[in-house]
């Protein structure tokens, strides 16, 4: 049904309609994979052999550290799977927390800081080019 039929089109409809870039799918996927693997990096080990050894790892974070680092996961989950549906706030979640990385790589080597400004200008540009912007415009 359309909407000169006089019925009305989906949102969903009229996303798909906007033809989301291969290359917005790719770096949504890549948030979402980024993050589900970093909390199963943690939780599979505790079904492992070496059980004590991964509740010992955890236990060293400490129940708000494990809270703020999986949260942190979970959101580049939450960011990738909604800006496959063309939320545009979802793109502007993904852009903070690539810029969240930036600011926790200082703490570390130059090298990784380095790294992840050219990750963060990678996805940015992905991101915000215009295919990617007519596919968010289309919500």
């Amino acid at each position: 049904m359309t909407e000169a039929d006089g019925g009305s089109l989906s949102r969903d409809t009229m996303v798909d309609d906007a033809r989301r870039p291969l290359s917005l799918t790719l770096a949504a996927w890549l948030f979402i994979l980024v993050g589900a693997g970093g909390i199963l990096k943690d939780l599979v080990p505790l079904v492992g052999p070496d059980r004590g050894g991964a509740v010992r790892a955890l236990a060293f974070e400490g129940p708000f550290g494990l809270a703020l680092i999986w949260g942190i996961r979970l959101l580049a989950v939450v960011g990738g799977a909604f800006a496959l549906r063309g939320r545009n706030w979802a793109r502007l979640l993904l852009v903070a927390w690539m810029a969240l990385h930036i600011g926790i790589s200082l703490f570390h080597s130059p090298l990784e800081a380095a790294l992840h400004v050219v990750i963060f200008a990678a996805l940015t540009f992905l991101l915000f080019r215009p295919p990617a912007s007519k596919y968010f415009a289309a919500s």
